[in-house]
């Protein structure tokens, strides 16, 4: 019995850093470019009894184990970097990427950064940058000042007119051969890891690298009916394991009073 308190106990646990997921997900249903996470489980160490195929004797082998287990545990929560819905904005330097890539940022560390934020602004200086000011590279011009026109290609061909003529330039994105393995810094900002493997640039809507959509952005890929379901489910598994460790104690209380006829 004191066995099954804890296995409840770790799955209360479980259930609750699976809500807690959840309640992130939802908490940036309107955060552009926003992935949404999953937590993933395993089951813990199991206590076996008697082993499967051990020798009984008489040439007899037990033909399945006893074994119980402990309860789980969290060993990921991995990103889900599916596309998510375009809106349009009509900003020149608000872009979307429709498929695989990532745009590339400089951090505040001189580290590289990636996003799937697209929404762009030019700085002081005319470089293009995001909300927090970091700036944007991957073939990015520098905007000069009396910039009348900006033109941007599915294909990352950016057009500019202005005082100084027309200039043109060509973007690049980044992709990884594992997103899923990039650390999450906040600010929709991400860094490779060696889980990830090391950034491939290459031109938009070339060689599977998504295409760029001048004037929308890529809204978060979180369902509310979705995460609304999944809650339910954690909430009922917290619930049920509870119940699991009010009917461990009451069976403990009732050895404890047990008396002698």
């Amino acid at each position: 019995m004191i066995r099954a308190l804890y296995t409840s106990a770790a799955g209360m646990q479980s259930q609750q850093t699976n809500l807690d997921v959840i309640a992130n997900n939802l908490a940036n249903v309107n955060t552009t470019g926003f992935k949404r996470s999953k937590a993933e489980f395993q089951d813990l160490l199991y206590q076996t009894t008697r082993a499967s195929g051990s020798d009984q004797g008489g040439g007899a082998t037990v033909p399945t184990a006893a074994q119980v287990g402990h309860g789980s545990r969290l060993v990921a929560t991995s990103k889900i970097f599916t596309t998510g819905e375009l809106s349009e904005t009509g900003e020149n330097w608000n872009m979307a990427i429709k498929g695989d890539g990532f745009f590339e940022v400089v951090l505040a560390d001189g580290s590289r950064g990636f996003t799937r934020d697209g929404s762009f602004k030019v700085g002081s200086d005319g470089t293009v940058q995001t909300s927090d000011g970091l700036k944007v590279v991957g073939g990015f011009p520098t905007v000069a000042p009396g910039t009348t026109k900006v033109s941007i290609s599915n294909t990352g061909l950016v057009t500019t007119e202005g005082p100084a003529g027309r200039q043109t330039a060509t973007l690049s994105l980044v992709r990884f051969a594992n997103p899923a393995g990039l650390e999450s810094l906040g600010g929709n900002l991400y860094r490779s890891t060696n889980a990830s493997g090391t950034a491939e640039a290459g031109q938009p809507g070339t060689n599977g690298y998504g295409e760029v959509q001048q004037g929308w952005l890529e809204l978060s890929n979180v369902k509310v009916v979705e995460e609304m379901v999944n809650m339910i489910i954690a909430q009922r598994a917290y619930e049920v394991n509870s119940k699991a460790v009010q009917a461990a104690d009451e069976m403990m209380q009732i050895s404890n009073n047990l008396r002698r006829g």
